[in-house]
């Protein structure tokens, strides 16, 4: 029977796969965040109802749910299928960036209407005004809570072995048919979780500091 740390090679095959859907999932939620959460304040009320079809439609929606409904159900619908690492990628990132989409929201808000208001004295187009005074602070404002629903995309990719895609926790789960070693197998895989959701956590108090260097919430110093 192998000694626990014999089996953390296998395990690591499964690690990358975890890696790169988190890292893809990560970079569809960021996109869908953003534009959904500009899109739900749009005076175009096809944009406005486009962008809140959408959030309400993934927020709303059991993950798993979505994953089965995308790679099993849409094929015999449409005829369109995804690979399954691609619908694991598209669909956790799409869930999380509904959520992603009223932090965003939320932090544009909360950016003094003073602010606006001195753009438009400076002659600054509506686009201008939101690139250069509202998105910088409100990023600093939406980046705590959008590394929270990082993390959550990092745990939701266990879901993906429901597509078939050999994951981490399959890789575990398979370790654990063949050895039986449930004890060491599930503290390994509780162990890499929560290292990489600490490398996750870092990363997003680095861009925090970064973005808070010369300003603060209400604006700059």
């Amino acid at each position: 029977m192998p000694a626990p740390f014999d089996l953390l090679p296998v395990l690591l095959q499964g690690l990358w796969v975890t890696i790169l859907i988190t890292l893809g999932g990560i970079a569809v939620a960021l996109v869908s965040s953003l534009l959904a959460g500009l899109g739900r304040d749009s005076r175009d009320p096809i944009v406005r109802w486009t962008a809140t079809i959408y959030v309400e439609t993934f927020r709303g929606a059991s993950a798993i749910v979505l994953l089965y409904w995308f790679y099993f159900a849409m094929p015999g619908l449409i005829g369109v299928s995804m690979p399954a690492m691609v619908a694991g990628i598209v669909i956790l990132g799409l869930n999380i960036g509904a959520y992603g989409a009223e932090v965003v929201r939320a932090a544009i808000h909360s950016v003094p209407v003073g602010q606006r208001i001195a753009a438009q004295a400076l002659n600054l187009t509506p686009w201008q005004t939101m690139r250069y005074i509202v998105l910088p602070q409100a990023a600093l404002a939406a980046t705590p809570p959008l590394g929270n629903l990082m993390i959550e995309l990092l745990k939701s990719t266990a879901l993906v072995s429901m597509i078939t895609v050999v994951d981490l926790t399959q890789m575990g789960m398979f370790l654990r048919t063949e050895t039986h070693r449930s004890l060491a197998i599930f503290s390994m895989l509780l162990l890499i979780y929560f290292v990489l959701s600490q490398c996750i956590a870092a990363a997003v108090r680095q861009i925090e500091h970064r973005l808070a260097r010369g300003q603060d919430y209400g604006g700059a110093r």
